[in-house]
């Protein structure tokens, strides 16, 4: 379970500038957040630290009573929201307008993950968290776009799984959605073609995130 930010931790977040994310705080407090999947350190000079989509999910939603000052380090955490890859046993608790608007948020905070740290500022393209984070970044790119993920005992959404190559992830879908899937994650700044699995017969799209 997600341990609550602390109340020095929900001033921090506040107290971001709202249109880059970008944090002020001491070394340590950053250093946390860091550690929280709430916020990165920018690699270029003044390496300042800005919320990751995570960071910007917690300021909008914060929930339950921050817990006391502690000196100590909070633990290395994710942040609350996670796109869904299809076929989860057990999806997301929010559902209708409430995950729709936990999607939006979480898909303009990757646009602007993006903005900051893709050397030209371009909001296009993947960014490195992406990279790192395949099937998790083209599953937010898919149901920000409207897309329904696949139940755990249905086949009718998508469903989006690492493969061998270490760049890229296959998407599966019903045969009428999967050209959609396909132009979804190209418009989202990735690679994407359809191919035909060998043994099973089963279309697939195999999309990687575009460099330039």
């Amino acid at each position: 379970m997600t341990r609550p930010l602390t109340a020095a931790q929900r001033r921090l977040i506040e107290a971001a500038d709202p249109g880059t994310g970008r944090l002020k705080g001491t070394e340590a407090q950053l250093t946390a957040l860091v550690k929280r999947g709430l916020a990165f350190r920018h690699p270029r000079p003044p390496h300042d630290h800005f919320l990751t989509p995570a960071g910007h999910r917690a300021r909008e939603a914060q929930t339950g009573p921050p817990e006391p000052d502690e000196p100590q380090t909070p633990p290395s955490t994710g942040g609350v929201f996670t796109a869904r890859v299809g076929g989860e046993p057990a999806p997301p608790a929010a559902g209708g307008a409430a995950r729709a608007r936990e999607v939006r948020s979480a898909w303009q905070g990757m646009l602007e993950l993006r903005r900051m740290t893709n050397a030209d500022a371009s909001t296009d393209r993947p960014c490195a968290w992406e990279r790192t984070h395949l099937a998790q970044a083209a599953a937010l790119a898919l149901e920000a776009a409207g897309h329904r993920p696949a139940e755990a005992d249905g086949e009718d959404g998508y469903r989006v799984r690492d493969t061998p190559q270490p760049d890229a992830v296959a998407v599966y879908a019903p045969d009428a959605a999967l050209r959609a899937c396909a132009e979804t994650l190209e418009g989202a700044g990735w690679q994407a073609g359809e191919y035909t699995e060998s043994r099973t017969r089963r279309r697939y799209v195999l999309a990687s995130p575009r460099r330039v």
